[in-house]
């Protein structure tokens, strides 16, 4: 198995990076799946990325059916009516790798395409927009990681991914432990990204406040009981899944700068699929059910809601 054609759907924070590391490869057909006024924005300016200028191909999902790779890396949000695109361009050998956070995309992918497709993946890149794109370290950048979730590990699949990766500047490794590994991954997701946003604070505040150690920690407990009660054992994950890119103090992961943009966030994804998990295996969620509302609360004064200077309405009475 040789992969000659990539696909990426979604050239964002995440997608930015592998078009990034592919656009060098000089033997394979590298292209955004956009149409509209996307695509049209895209075959004009390109993506920036780390200040340089990319042009790969924009293709229509009817145009790259049965692509050789396909790289789903949307915001949740945008995963379910892309759906169709996804079923449209995937092929009998395609090969789909969802590097979306959350632990819930490869099921809601498998809705419409067979899950034989699907390559378990995660990526870690601490990437932020700038004003002309996307940009990120590629040295401090750990990566993408990806396996089978059951074996032969070693598959003819994971080869191919290693060889289309590698001499690319990606950086890159394969696992028996996927599911673990992404499982690590949310975890780090739920318990570092979301208290920050509602604090409003650089990644720095969870060294110097034992309050928002103590809300990070709660937040871990109760994901670790749900991922036990679902038969995960976290503690299988690699050393290397257990923390991010390294950044500095100041840094702002990602749902912080949702809210700083005045965007909705991907707590659906974190908080809310631990809820829904948790009501399933009958384990409490008191503390991600409070960030989970908090964190909606912050989009709805992003939204407007709360702008009360200037009306006229009846006065509310405290109780």
């Amino acid at each position: 198995m040789e992969i000659k054609s990539v696909a990426v759907l979604g050239a964002g924070a995440v997608g930015s990076y592998v078009i990034w590391g592919l656009s060098g490869v000089k033997n394979i057909e590298l292209g955004v799946v956009a149409e509209g006024e996307r695509a049209k924005r895209l075959k004009e300016k390109g993506c920036t990325i780390n200040h340089t200028v990319y042009h790969p191909h924009v293709w229509t999902p009817q145009e790259d059916h049965g692509v050789d790779l396909l790289v789903v890396s949307l915001k949740y949000g945008a995963l379910p009516g892309a759906l169709e695109s996804i079923r449209e361009a995937v092929g009998e050998n395609t090969i789909v790798m969802s590097l979306m956070n959350g632990v819930d995309s490869e099921e809601m992918i498998s809705t419409v395409i067979p899950k034989a497709n699907i390559m378990y993946s995660l990526i870690k890149v601490a990437s932020h927009k700038e004003e002309d794109g996307y940009c990120f370290d590629p040295e401090t950048t750990i990566g993408i990681i990806f396996g089978e979730l059951e074996a032969p590990y070693e598959s003819e699949r994971v080869r191919a991914i290693e060889e289309l990766f590698a001499d690319t500047g990606i950086h890159f490794r394969h696992t028996d432990y996927i599911r673990e590994e992404m499982w690590s991954k949310f975890r780090l997701n739920v318990c570092n990204n979301l208290p920050q946003a509602i604090l409003g604070a650089g990644v720095g505040c969870y060294r110097d406040s034992i309050h928002m150690k103590a809300i990070s920690e709660g937040l871990r407990q109760e994901l670790e009981a749900v991922a036990a009660a679902k038969g995960i054992d976290i503690s299988k994950a690699a050393a290397s899944s257990s923390h991010g890119s390294a950044v500095p103090p100041f840094a702002r992961y990602s749902t912080l700068q949702d809210l700083d943009a005045g965007r909705h966030t991907e707590i659906d994804m974190f908080s809310g699929a631990l809820i829904r998990m948790g009501k399933e295996s009958g384990i409490p969620t008191p503390y991600n059910e409070y960030t989970y509302h908090m964190i909606k609360a912050l989009e709805e004064k992003n939204d407007g809601l709360f702008d009360y200077e200037g009306k006229t309405e009846e006065s509310t009475w405290s109780k």
